[in-house]
């Protein structure tokens, strides 16, 4: 008896890891990723009226880049450069809009700490191919 329910528990386990294995993780919402981003930034030491500017500037820029992807995928285009540089354009503008609300010392800690842990893990670009 004791052999039957060890065997049963390992099956368990092995199907739970075959499932996970298989990507189930979802994507999260643009709402769920901000969300994310806005609980890093109590690093920055904001105010009440700051956090709700910056809340509504990540918002923009995430729903931007969504937009961004939308309308590839729609468009059947595969360039991957225009996308990416579309992605910067809009990286740039979101930077410009979040200096006229942080300090330097804020912003500086947004461009070393915070906005680095935002990119995918393995996403680093030509630098990270061997």
């Amino acid at each position: 008896m004791k052999k039957h329910l060890v065997l049963m528990a390992i099956a368990a386990v092995l199907s739970i890891a075959a499932l996970n294995a298989q990507g189930g993780r979802q994507r999260q919402t643009p709402e769920e990723r901000t969300k994310a981003i806005m609980e890093k930034m109590v690093a920055l030491n904001l105010d009440a009226a700051a956090t709700t500017k910056t809340e509504t500037v990540i918002a923009e820029f995430i729903n931007a880049q969504q937009k961004a992807l939308e309308d590839r995928r729609a468009s059947g285009s595969m360039d991957r450069e225009a996308l990416m540089a579309r992605r910067k354009e809009l990286a740039e503008a979101r930077d410009a809009k979040l200096k006229t609300i942080f300090t330097e010392v804020q912003m500086n800690k947004w461009k070393d700490e915070i906005e680095p842990s935002m990119r995918r893990p393995g996403n680093n670009g030509p630098q990270g191919a061997n």
